[in-house]
């Protein structure tokens, strides 16, 4: 008994009294006996240990009994819910009866959820190469891609970042070596310096103002952030082509270092040559040590009209030129170097320096707490530092200097465990299968992760540390989101809820789709990107994914979309009145990649739907069923037909019944996001007949039918949000958690923050189980 006390207090501090009340005491007209009857009725015919439908039998399966089966239930309920059984051509209760069954469910589930909480228990966690790169950045200040240097993630779940598939192989153990020396010799200063070139070539992808560092009114041009080693002085060449109109003035070539001009060059080019013109322009300038932006380009009237500023780190090739653009950018040198001079990295490692005669090790151990306490998410202990001590002489003894030591001992700190890994801990003695509260540092970590995909800031470690964090954790999510830091979320959890990671490899057959080009495929993705970011920053209910009159375009995007008026290179809020357009199922990134690269495909498209708008996944295919062919270039009309003799199949109409009408719905956008009411002189027909026999009628009547059942998409969207924020696949005794993330968020007007609040205030994010022995 007092066990259940303490529990419950806990219970009441994490959802509050009413919401606990409401589960315990809450009461239902429908009874276990209506329950027991409706699954004779309407399931048992095909659910027994005879026929054993879908690999599920309901034999033992008794409504009294919900406490002692969840997973049962749970699967149950789900089916239930979206629909799925009792299946077409099987007597369906009325409206009212389902409703109630449902809800019947749900208020039993959910009330053994309370008295009987599993929170699961998280595997020990690797960082994924996102974290790891963001990490660095946090500790040490140097914002480049460290993770390009490690063996890639493996996936669980829909994600990277799921503890059980984060295993750690040889090759990671040899790379994380190699990184850690050149990370620490770039962040200390005692790389070895010599004169070098490095080459950026211009990708092909241009958005224009897409970043900063170059000005709105200059067009052609690269940006590119590079880590100068030293103090010195550095070339930049810019290698610049084109044929600039005849009596035109000369172009003028703007270079701008951290997005202050440097230089603006008169580009002088013989327009009576017949064959494009190439030039090298070459300015030298003493740079700092540190982080830096090189940008070049030309002023507007120079440029080619679909040029624009880019960032060499999106991976796109070299584009064709037509007027006057950008080639490359060169770096050289350091020349004359004069020392590492005083980087923020350097200031955030060197909080002392030993005085001339003075003992080192005083002010090495200050440097070692400091950083370590950053690197370990936690208060150090002398254990933590006595093996970097250690490193330090002997790096001090080595390499001469008080800096060399500091740069052994730092590298050691980089590749151990409790840098490498995110550990929990169980409760001091507690029983195995017990339920326990993760500690405010554990919190802090699990909070900064999810938001961040980093390591906590400053501000967040010290109220863990302080035990203030809990009191504070609305005010600190609220922080956390508005940090530009919550970018991850766009990179890494939208990059993977809506496969926007597809849209740099999907390539489409060149033959059939001529318009696209890789401008368009930057466009496409960016503005899915920012559609994001903008419901994040701004926060605006969560339901805008599926039904906002609005959408991020440029010039290029805008002519695929058909959209008038809008002219420039740089990405800007659009209002959409065409029911056509607007929220992410129309958007071009997600219509590209649920597509085949000579096609469109309603099967992708339906199944995307179902998985990460519904969150209705339908069962792998038998694998005796014959598939169509992805290459087959099928009409519209073609394809349709094909799908329905497919469906004859009884194995394949259970599920096609369920994914095919909402992928031909989609069927007005062919395979690179353009809408069509043709196809060959013949009407697209984008209908389809769904399970219940409505009938839906292109992009405009899916978002009607997915806002009718848009607490399927807020539970869709907290389990995948759920999934992302705790690092491990959600089982049947989370699902009750998922439910009350949906009816917190229903409460706040499903804004972001709300969704993002109820995640960290759910019993899988705050608790932790231990294990059983």
């Amino acid at each position: 008994m007092p066990g259940q006390i303490v529990f419950f207090s806990v219970l009441r501090s994490l959802c509050g009294l009413a919401a606990v009340t409401s589960l315990l005491c809450a009461q239902t007209p429908f009874a276990p006996a209506a329950a027991d009857a409706l699954l004779k009725r309407s399931c048992s015919g095909c659910h027994n240990d005879r026929l054993k439908s879908g690999s599920f039998s309901l034999n033992g399966v008794e409504a009294s009994q919900v406490p002692a089966d969840p997973r049962s239930w749970e699967k149950i309920l789900r089916k239930v819910r979206t629909g799925e059984m009792p299946p077409v051509g099987v007597p369906r209760p009325d409206a009212a009866t389902m409703t109630g069954f449902v809800h019947w469910m749900e208020g039993q589930l959910d009330r053994n959820a309370v008295a009987k909480p599993n929170p699961g228990t998280p595997a020990i966690h690797r960082l994924n190469r996102a974290e790891y790169t963001n990490a660095i950045r946090d500790i040490l200040a140097i914002d480049l891609d460290h993770g390009a240097s490690l063996p890639a993630d493996d996936s669980g779940y829909g994600f990277d970042n799921i503890g059980d598939v984060l295993t750690v192989s040889p090759s990671h153990m040899e790379k994380y070596l190699t990184t850690a020396r050149r990370v620490t010799r770039l962040a200390i200063g005692t790389a070895k310096v010599s004169s070098a070139i490095e080459r950026y070539t211009v990708p092909r992808g241009q958005l224009n103002n897409d970043l900063e560092g170059l000005p709105p009114n200059e067009r052609a041009g690269i940006v590119v952030r590079r880590y100068f080693p030293v103090d010195g002085e550095y070339s930049i060449l810019v290698r610049v082509r084109g044929n600039p109109a005849p009596n035109a003035p000369p172009p003028h070539l703007d270079i701008r270092i951290d997005g202050k001009r440097v230089q603006l060059i008169e580009v002088n080019i013989d327009t009576a040559e017949e064959k494009q013109y190439t030039r090298n322009q070459e300015v030298r300038l003493k740079i700092a040590a540190g982080m830096h932006e090189v940008g070049a380009g030309f002023l507007n009237e120079y440029a080619r009209p679909e040029g624009g500023v880019v960032s060499v780190r999106r991976g796109f090739p070299a584009p064709q030129f037509s007027a006057v653009s950008i080639e490359y950018l060169q770096v050289g040198g350091p020349f004359q170097p004069s020392g590492p001079g005083e980087t923020e990295s350097r200031k955030r490692i060197f909080l002392c320096r030993p005085g001339e005669g003075e003992a080192e090790e005083p002010c090495a151990r200050k440097i070692f707490n400091s950083l370590a306490r950053r690197a370990y998410r936690r208060p150090v202990a002398p254990a933590d530092i006595e093996p970097l001590m250690k490193l330090f002489a002997a790096g001090r003894k080595d390499g001469g200097s008080f800096d060399a030591g500091i740069e052994m001992g730092l590298r050691a700190m980089l590749v151990s465990p409790n840098f490498l890994y995110r550990m929990e801990r169980n409760a001091r003695n507690s029983a195995a299968g017990s339920v326990h509260r993760v500690t405010e540092l554990e919190l802090a970590s699990r909070l900064s992760f999810f938001l961040w995909s980093s390591i906590p800031d400053e501000e967040l470690l010290r109220l863990a540390e302080q035990n203030k964090l809990r009191p504070a954790l609305t005010a600190q999510v609220k922080r956390m989101l508005a940090d530009p830091k919550s970018k991850a979320l766009v990179d890494n959890f939208a990059g993977q809820w809506l496969h926007l990671r597809n849209v740099r490899d999907w390539k489409p057959d060149p033959d059939k789709y001529k318009e696209f080009d890789e401008p368009l495929r930057a466009a496409l993705q960016k503005e899915t990107e920012l559609f994001f970011d903008y419901i994040l920053r701004e926060d605006r209910s969560v339901l805008e994914f599926l039904s906002a009159d609005y959408t991020f375009v440029n010039d290029r995007l805008a002519r695929h979309y058909e959209l008038k008026g809008v002219r420039g290179g740089y990405f800007r809020r659009v209002a959409v009145e065409d029911p056509n357009r607007g929220g992410i199922l129309t958007q071009g990134a997600i219509l590209t990649v649920t597509s085949y690269p000579t096609r469109t495909s309603p099967v992708l498209r339906g199944k995307w739907i179902l998985e990460n708008v519904l969150g209705a996944p339908p069962p792998p295919p038998p694998p005796d069923v014959p598939t169509l062919s992805d290459k087959a270039d099928f009409s519209a009309k073609g394809l349709r037909a094909a799908l329905e003799k497919h469906r004859e199949n009884a194995a394949c109409a259970a599920c096609h019944s369920r994914l095919d009408p909402l992928g031909f719905s989609l069927e007005n956008y062919d395979a690179v996001g353009k809408f069509r009411a043709q196809e060959g002189g013949a009407e697209i027909d984008a209908s389809g007949a769904m399970p219940n026999g409505s009938i839906v009628r292109g992009p405009g009547d899916l978002k009607k039918i997915l806002m009718e059942r848009q607490d399927d998409f807020v539970e869709c969207l907290a389990e995948k949000m759920l999934t992302y924020s705790i690092g491990r696949g959600l089982q049947h005794f989370d699902l009750p958690a998922v439910r009350q993330i949906r009816r917190d968020t229903a409460k706040n007007g499903y804004r972001f923050s709300s969704l993002a609040l109820a995640i960290v205030n759910s019993v899988p994010f705050q608790m932790r189980r231990t294990p059983d022995k």
